[in-house]
């Protein structure tokens, strides 16, 4: 674990916004967690996870500690007779991941592409786009405990995904018991993609791509091209 101090937290949110870090520590693996759970330092600091910072608005320097997920990594974890099963580490950046798989042949994130963010944070929120979420092609994640730095898997029903929703936005202490929010660091996510993919068109800014370049059976690449000038002449 390496701590750093009065950390620059501007290149860290999409809004640009100049703040300042009192403390953060760079997660990289299940050790650096683990480090800051054990050092007395920090047991009485409140958290604050910060992952690509795309969904944040800082108001002034972030007194609490910082963890800022950076855990790497992308591969082939597993083959079924139906889907290759691909992990990532929760530090990657979502759209690298997507153009990641799309290189090495495993469709089905394209319609998902440039969404802005880490992977860690994707299940959070249940992100999704040009009609397919994530939870259509979520296998399971690892995660941390921050009360007892135990490390634990969920599958997607335990996961609770509804429509932008997921027990990692919720307290503990509901009326369901199962909210995580504050209490575990989401460290690595699986996918399963389908080895029979079907382009996933029924969305109206598709269809008009489809109408334009006269292309009517797409390819998983050709899609993720089209996503991505559809969501840069909206979101320049």
């Amino acid at each position: 674990m390496f701590l750093e101090k009065n950390v620059p937290l501007q290149p860290y949110n999409t809004f640009g916004i100049a703040a300042k870090a009192q403390a953060l520590v760079r997660v990289r693996s299940e050790g650096d967690l683990l480090a800051v759970l054990a050092d007395p330092e920090f047991a009485a600091l409140p958290r604050q996870i910060l992952g690509g910072g795309s969904n944040i608005v800082l108001t002034g320097d972030v007194k609490a500690l910082v963890l800022k997920i950076e855990v790497p990594g992308m591969r082939l974890a597993r083959e079924t007779d139906k889907h290759w099963v691909i992990e990532a580490g929760a530090g990657e950046d979502w759209h690298a991941l997507v153009a990641w798989t799309l290189d090495n042949a495993y469709p089905g994130l394209e319609n998902m592409a440039l969404i802005p963010g880490t992977v860690g944070a994707s299940p959070v929120q249940n992100i999704g786009a040009y009609g397919v979420e994530l939870q259509d092609r979520f296998d399971s994640l690892d995660a941390m405990d921050l009360l007892t730095g135990e490390l634990f898997s969920l599958n997607a029903a335990q996961c609770g995904f509804s429509y932008r929703d997921s027990v990692f936005k919720h307290a503990s202490g509901g009326p369901d018991g199962l909210g995580l929010a504050g209490r575990a660091v989401i460290l690595r996510v699986r996918f399963a993609l389908p080895k029979r993919w079907k382009a996933e068109l029924g969305y109206l800014d598709l269809e008009r791509k489809m109408a334009e370049t006269g292309i009517h059976n797409p390819d998983a690449r050709q899609i993720f091209d089209w996503v991505v000038a559809i969501r840069r002449a909206k979101l320049p």
